[in-house]
């Protein structure tokens, strides 16, 4: 597995991601078709400006044309301030192997050795099991159910959150 920038070629990747409703099915549904090319730009444009880190998960780096999923971590306001937030999704064939847990680690990694992002905030869906089983599995630690909003829905998701400073030290697999 490797993680390389988002490309403008990766529209088809989000549309899959994004646009389907199995994918989308926690997230509040999927979103429309509408606009992706432009989604896309804007992340190429953030990822060069490494102002987010977008990262598209290759499964076999011999094949770096097929993306399995994606793994994100960016900064926004919250109401205290300052957020930094990682997510990741995985399209429903390469699900099961492990992949986004090795791309969240492999985030979380860099973040660590380049001092970067501080504390990492997750907000997988509460009925996400693999999701949160990730967040458990790598050193974060449950701050408890919450509300967030995404995509202009309301989501009921629980709240992790990891020091990169220390916590990978302590995570297992």
């Amino acid at each position: 597995m490797q993680l390389r920038d988002v490309r403008l070629g990766d529209v088809d990747a989000y549309v899959r991601m994004r646009c389907d409703p199995v994918m989308m099915a926690e997230l509040g549904g999927p979103l429309p078709r509408e606009g992706m090319e432009d989604k896309v730009r804007r992340d190429v444009e953030r990822a060069a400006g490494d102002r987010d880190w977008i990262k598209m998960i290759v499964p076999d780096p011999a094949a770096p044309e097929v993306v399995a999923g994606t793994v994100t971590v960016w900064s926004h306001d919250a109401e205290d301030g300052p957020v930094s937030e990682i997510g990741w999704m995985v399209l429903p064939e390469f699900q099961g192997r492990g992949l986004a847990k090795s791309a969240v680690r492999s985030v979380l990694e860099r973040a660590r050795d380049e001092g970067r992002w501080g504390l990492v905030h997750a907000f997988p869906a509460r009925s996400n099991g693999p999701s949160n089983g990730i967040c458990r599995s790598l050193g974060f630690r449950f701050i408890g159910e919450c509300e967030v909003t995404f995509a202009e829905r309301v989501l009921r998701t629980n709240h992790w959150v990891v020091d990169t400073g220390t916590a990978l030290a302590r995570a297992r697999g």
